[in-house]
């Protein structure tokens, strides 16, 4: 099956959409999906359109303890101190 290629319109749709319709159980599929448009939108102004949407999809997967991409965790300060002796 082809899957038809989507206009910049259909992925803001699309990324509005699982604004709306997203739950506790569903937050970290949404927001990876909607990541996953947002990357294959074209220009910087289409982009744009959907930062709203992508910052209450990330504040969602926070509020309801979503998990976080790895790699990404709190720095202690005994980490920042000893990088700073590097």
């Amino acid at each position: 099956m082809k899957l038809p290629m989507l206009t910049a319109d259909a992925k803001l749709a699309e990324i509005k959409h699982l604004y709306f319709s997203a739950t506790r159980q569903t937050i970290q599929a949404d927001l990876d999906k909607a990541l996953d448009l947002l990357k294959s939108m074209d220009s910087e102004d289409e982009r744009e359109r959907a930062t709203v949407y992508m910052h209450g999809l990330n504040e969602m997967r926070r509020d309801w303890g979503g998990q976080a991409k790895k790699g990404r965790g709190k720095r202690t300060v005994r980490s920042k101190h000893l990088k700073s002796k590097l």
